[in-house]
């Protein structure tokens, strides 16, 4: 997560040229008249039953956390390693947001068959596989509405639980270096077979881990997608570059709340958030029920990470392919600070989610949807 400390003024580097395509999914959303309503009320059922199903699962998981750690009944680990199943229905409806908020035309109410392009066929492309990297305080349950909308497009999907996040049991105060965060990744990664590649996509401080991981394996990442992420240059620490005064932040530094696990006398270990706070900072575009998910199931940062400086060459991290999707009512990662990652950092392509706020995988799941696939169609 974005930690906002003040340093020195620094000048605005030179904006340098990237291509910049904003998402519009209005055309696609043909017949928008009674015809949506009543999908969005007859999917109500299964969408609410879809969040109880989640939430039920966060609170049993944070039961688990508050008895001491594992209990006696472990998740399964297929809820953080999804792969879609040979016998899943194409026709079957997907669960919907339950916003109660009037849903935009930047996010319009799609069944799968207009968000994918059907004359597509994956076989063509380089790789049908997504991995999805989940930012600092969150974990794999937070892509579930991406990971369904993925699948039933015939996409694989692998979301991965980094150290001490989501269900890994690991104490987030025990970790000491980003390669011991991003083990999981880098485990699963190493263990493709050759030739295989995959769409590496990470949100927040989850950009900081696939960039290590781009070093590590150029040779098994077909793409790299920064969403709303930390996309740092060699040399940089999260810290560093979210600490660049771009623009105050006073929201951010409200919500932080640091965690002394080896005594107030020595360095923070964690950082958690002000759950009062968390709406307005990550999740203020979000519906209800997403942020009753999260608010249950967000575990601390740890700090070590996000200090610690990347080591990037140009014939490995620099050899992969990079996007960037902006989100652009982000009051966690600001605009102005995305602007500045692109522009010291250009990416081959950027993409803007109008109406995104720091959780689009929440917010803006169709508009989220229909941009990953059209980056993994790119050529």
């Amino acid at each position: 997560m974005g930690l906002c400390f003040s340093r020195g003024d620094r000048s605005t580097p030179r904006r340098r040229p990237s291509k910049r395509i904003t998402n519009h999914s209005a055309a696609a959303d043909g017949g928008v008249g009674s015809k949506r309503w009543t999908r969005i009320r007859s999917s109500r059922k299964e969408e609410n039953l879809i969040h109880e199903r989640a939430l039920a699962a966060a609170i049993l998981f944070q039961q688990q956390l508050q008895n001491g750690g594992v209990g006696t009944a472990p998740f399964d680990r297929s809820t953080s390693l999804r792969y879609p199943t040979g016998n899943s229905k194409k026709n079957q409806a997907l669960p919907r947001s339950s916003s109660s908020r009037a849903r935009s035309l930047t996010d319009p109410l799609l069944q799968p068959h207009q968000l994918v392009n059907q004359d597509i066929k994956l076989d063509n492309l380089e790789t049908s596989h997504f991995v999805l990297v989940h930012g600092g305080g969150f974990g794999a349950w937070c892509w579930y509405k991406t990971i369904a909308l993925l699948e039933e497009g015939g996409y694989k999907v692998t979301a991965v639980d980094l150290t001490g996040s989501g269900i890994h049991s690991f104490d987030t105060n025990s970790i000491t270096s980003l390669s011991q965060y991003v083990k999981p990744l880098t485990e699963f990664l190493e263990k493709l077979t050759d030739g295989e590649k995959v769409i590496l996509v990470g949100h927040d401080f989850g950009g900081a881990c696939i960039s290590y991981a781009l070093e590590l394996f150029p040779s098994k990442v077909s793409k790299a997608v920064f969403l709303a992420a930390a996309m740092l240059t060699s040399g940089q620490s999260a810290l560093d570059m979210f600490s660049e005064k771009v623009e105050p932040n006073d929201l951010m530094r409200q919500a932080q709340v640091f965690i002394y696990a080896n005594g107030n006398n020595q360095s923070p270990t964690a950082i958690d958030f002000d759950k009062s706070l968390l709406r307005d900072l990550l999740f203020n575009q979000s519906p209800a029920k997403d942020v009753a998910l999260a608010s249950v199931s967000m575990r601390p940062i740890p700090f070590s990470p996000v200090l610690e400086k990347l080591s990037l060459s140009e014939a490995n991290h620099g050899s992969v392919r990079r996007f960037y999707i902006e989100t652009l009512e982000d009051n966690a990662i600001p605009v102005a600070v995305q602007e500045c990652m692109i522009n010291k950092n250009p990416p081959e392509q950027v993409f803007r989610l109008k109406g995104a706020d720091h959780s689009p995988f929440f917010s803006k799941p169709q508009a989220l949807h229909k941009v990953l696939v059209e980056i993994s169609k790119i050529p």
